[in-house]
């Protein structure tokens, strides 16, 4: 879909549709009262006949007003009057993009983008609502094997964002950065709904590859096997071994800012499937551990957002990939292996891989000497129990770190929530026989899993997201991957530009 901002007259718009806004009190947007002057006040008599009422996310689509030149003008409902709350807003332009999706229409003007958002300026409105539009249209069709219907097909093409002179730099920028969100966060949903037949490791791999081929500013590195030997990361082979596909960790440098400047660093786990190993899951509901590797996903649609951005500062973003698989070959429970940190770990269960790779990627992440790292995983299902889907947990080893990060969900509305790694849950990962064990019984699941991760991250500012309520739904059709937290990720990194490192 394309976007431009606009200016114009909205009663002399050519537009196929318009989208105006109207408060519970009965008062009227600007682009209201324009659509009513012109029309000689029938926005007013139809709120004066209570036929709509504004309440929030109300909608009222009007044909052939005479006096304009749209044939549509689709009402919607702002709620109180005032200033409207960020998620409010949320769900107004949802609601208003839903309706439009059901008309047979090319091109349409959005009126909402000049509303007052709380705490919010123009570039957020507009950032929200392309991202709102291309959340609310996107499909994954990468694997059908005919053709949508034509009634299937969505047939917008176009939106201009309407707003003032005064705000049309804020609304672009704001826009722009919409845009390449949006672009990131489709490649990371693209990732994720894809079978793993099609995305193992290789097929990462090769996806990051072609994105440094892309642009300019980004180069990949992929480790192999028997480099992943050489230096020594027993812990993520010990998963790796198990399956006939080769793992890989892949590597992507953007390099926007100065040379001595430190990188911030992402990894993601890439578990492109995962049936447990040798402690095998249940056979219902494995067909959901295609989402395994989310946390790879997002961080591929981050490095896609920032290299579309092209900030003045430098990130690295990691993808651990690997099949978790049952064979001769793979892992025992009982096995001990040795880390790339030297840190030996007695593997209890081998459906806890994740933590696993992520173990490895962490220490190989010093290399870089990151201002912070942050890994992405979708590790445990206790983080489900304890958070369900609405919002990421977040661990770390720096309180500036995690409020950063809390402040760049609040923003987008990705939303994390800390959990604490205090060192009396240590003491549940502890093994007689290694190191440290990787599973730390039934309680508190999702922090022994953050407490094992965190002992390999000692030398940095560091944070661990666990995304596996938030990262994909597995609702019959509406399943697939949600894109996060690639917003949250985006808005933190960007807002670390301009501070050296």
């Amino acid at each position: 879909m394309h976007y431009a901002t606009s200016s114009a007259q909205v009663a002399n718009s050519r537009v196929h549709a318009l989208i105006i806004g109207i408060f519970e009190d009965g008062s009227l947007s600007a682009a209201a009262e324009a659509v009513d002057s012109a029309t000689e006040g029938r926005i007013q008599a139809i709120i004066k006949r209570q036929d709509f009422k504004g309440k929030k996310a109300q909608t009222m689509l009007l044909q052939d007003l005479d006096g304009i030149k749209a044939p549509r003008v689709l009402m919607v409902g702002l709620g109180k009057a005032g200033v409207i709350k960020p998620e409010d807003y949320l769900a107004i332009a949802k609601a208003a993009i839903m309706q439009l999706k059901r008309l047979n229409i090319r091109k349409a003007l959005y009126c909402l983008t000049t509303t007052q958002v709380e705490g919010r300026g123009p570039d957020w409105v507009a950032t929200k609502t392309v991202e709102q539009f291309e959340d609310a249209t996107y499909q994954y069709l990468v694997m059908k094997g005919a053709k949508p219907k034509p009634d299937d097909r969505l047939k917008l093409e176009q939106v201009d964002l309407l707003t003032t002179k005064s705000e049309l730099n804020s609304c672009k920028k704001g826009m722009l950065e919409g845009v390449a969100l949006s672009k990131g966060k489709k490649a990371a949903k693209d990732l994720g709904n894809a079978p793993s037949n099609v995305c193992t490791p290789s097929f990462l791999a090769d996806a990051a590859k072609q994105l440094a081929k892309d642009y300019a500013s980004m180069t990949t590195q992929v480790l192999s096997e028997k480099q992943m030997e050489k230096l020594g990361m027993g812990a993520f082979l010990s998963v790796s071994k198990g399956s006939v596909e080769p793992g890989k960790m892949v590597i992507m440098n953007y390099r926007g800012g100065k040379a001595r400047q430190k990188p911030h660093v992402i990894i993601g786990k890439g578990i492109t499937f995962d049936t447990g190993g040798i402690s095998l899951k249940g056979g219902a509901g494995m067909w959901e551990m295609i989402y395994d590797m989310c946390g790879a996903a997002s961080v591929f649609g981050t490095m896609q957002a920032i290299a579309e951005l092209n900030p003045k500062m430098n990130v690295v973003g990691i993808m651990a990939a690997a099949e978790n698989m049952p064979s001769g070959d793979a892992s025992k429970p009982g096995d001990i292996v040795k880390t790339m940190s030297g840190q030996t770990v007695e593997i209890l269960n081998t459906d806890a891989e994740g933590r696993l790779v992520l173990c490895d990627a962490l220490t190989y992440a010093d290399k870089f000497n990151p201002a912070s790292v942050v890994d992405i995983a979708t590790l445990t299902g206790a983080c489900v129990v304890a958070l369900g889907s609405h919002a990421t947990a977040i661990f770390s080893n720096n309180d500036e770190l995690a409020q950063e990060i809390i402040e760049a969900g609040d923003y987008t509305h990705d939303r994390a929530w800390r959990l604490p790694i205090w060192e009396d849950y240590q003491s549940q990962i502890n093994s007689a026989f290694a190191d440290m064990q990787n599973i730390g019984g039934r309680e508190a699941g999702s922090i022994t899993a953050a407490c094992f991760l965190a002992r390999f991250a000692k030398k940095y500012r560091w944070a661990h997201l666990d995304i596996a309520g938030s990262g994909f739904k597995w609702a019959g059709m509406n399943k697939g991957s949600t894109g996060r937290p690639v917003s949250l990720l985006l808005q933190y990194l960007l807002s670390q530009e301009g501070k050296e490192s």
